[in-house]
């Protein structure tokens, strides 16, 4: 009897297949680890140890109890959608409304519904390397081609303007950008984002500008890309950084009307729209946005500092001061090992979990990243045993 044939699958499931060894099954062992009881740090992934604020876990509560458990709007509830374009507002100086919002799962589905809404077979899309790891099979799930331009080591990971230039051709549809970014912390200049929408205008792009960690960043914003160029900039952010509530996966884009009307014709056929309960706690949450952003920044900034610091003077490495966010890069070239090499060695040494920096991009290759928040006295131990470990290696 012959054997089964395996079963066919569709192009997108290759394309969203991660490439080479996928970068989160080292985290996820230590978690389970930690989960167990076991001696390890988990210092790779960007889940604040913070509590969602009280009042916000209260509305949910409440709203859950009292019925508000059945379909909502699929764009979000109209007060929703007000609420998150008057904090955008505030926080870039563009002017919109609820027409210009769309609520959706987190930052990551809002990057994901951009990506199918803007390109698809044939086209290119460019991104700054390094990126978020999920950037490129959430721009391939479109079928467009990633295009990764280098923001260096040798600038401090920031853009090079006419190296991007230099990336467009006939076929690019949009440039990705994070500001701050994931993992670098780079939080682009007032200049940078001139020379971004400069290229844009010239070329007829649109510009996605991811800004979920734009609350944490001094004073609590970035130089708005949506701002300068409105026609053709999507904003994509979340409540999940800067509020604590990474698991309540509440994000959203801000972008011109017609593309919101877009992007409400994929939800509607593939998230169909996020709990009544927890749109009204999100309400309550940017509420208290100046609250609780403050909060998150002043934790990050502090506990940035403990790391850095603990890492100084450490033979082979050397950290990088990251601008914003909740991460900071290790350059690790000069323990001779790969970052793959790095994390797993660490790991099985003195159980501390860091990330590999190549996920990211080719730009953070011989880098890895590791994530500063959680406990002070977490970060020095972690400090310490990471220390160890390369002391070990000479």
């Amino acid at each position: 009897m012959n054997a089964p044939r395996k079963p066919r699958f569709a192009a997108l499931a290759e394309r969203v297949a991660p490439e080479g060894t996928d970068p989160w099954v080292l985290h996820w062992e230590a978690r389970q680890a930690a989960a167990a009881g076991k001696d390890v740090i988990v210092l790779s992934v960007g889940d604040p140890d913070l509590d969602t604020p009280g009042p916000v876990i209260d509305t949910a509560i409440a709203r859950m109890r009292g019925g508000d458990t059945h379909y909502t709007e699929t764009a979000g509830r109209p007060a929703l959608r007000a609420a998150i374009a008057a904090r955008h507002a505030a926080r870039s100086g563009q002017s919109v409304t609820a027409d210009n919002v769309i609520v959706l799962g987190g930052t990551q589905n809002g990057l994901f519904v951009a990506s199918l809404c803007l390109a698809g077979p044939g086209d290119e899309v460019i991104a700054l390397d390094p990126m978020y790891a999920t950037y490129p099979a959430t721009i391939k799930a479109s079928g467009a081609q990633l295009v990764p331009v280098a923001t260096p080591a040798t600038r401090d990971f920031h853009p090079d303007l006419p190296a991007i230039e230099a990336a467009i051709t006939p076929r690019t549809r949009a440039i990705f950008v994070a500001t701050p970014n994931n993992p670098s912390g780079v939080v682009l200049t007032a200049e940078e984002v001139d020379g971004l929408v400069a290229i844009a205008r010239r070329h007829e792009l649109w510009l996605v500008s991811d800004e979920v960690y734009a609350g944490i960043a001094d004073d609590g914003r970035v130089p708005s890309i949506g701002a300068r160029y409105p026609e053709r900039t999507l904003t994509v952010a979340s409540l999940s950084k800067t509020h604590a509530m990474t698991g309540w996966r509440t994000g959203w884009i801000v972008g011109p009307v017609d593309f919101i009307n877009r992007a409400h014709d994929l939800a509607q056929c593939m998230l169909y729209g996020l709990p009544g309960f927890v749109q009204e706690a999100a309400i309550t949450a940017l509420e208290m946005a100046e609250e609780c952003e403050g909060r998150v920044r002043e934790y990050c900034r502090h506990r940035r500092a403990v790391l850095f610091e603990g890492l100084a003077g450490i033979r082979g490495i050397r950290a990088c001061w990251p601008q914003a966010g909740m991460f900071l890069l290790i350059d690790i070239r000069g323990t001779g090992l790969s970052g793959e090499q790095f994390v797993h060695q660490l790991y099985r040494a003195e159980g501390v979990s860091l990330l590999d920096g190549v996920p990211f991009g080719a730009a953070a290759q011989g880098f890895v990243r590791a994530c500063f928040a959680t406990d002070e006295a977490v970060l020095l131990e972690a400090a310490k045993r990471i220390r160890r470990f390369c002391e070990s290696l000479t």
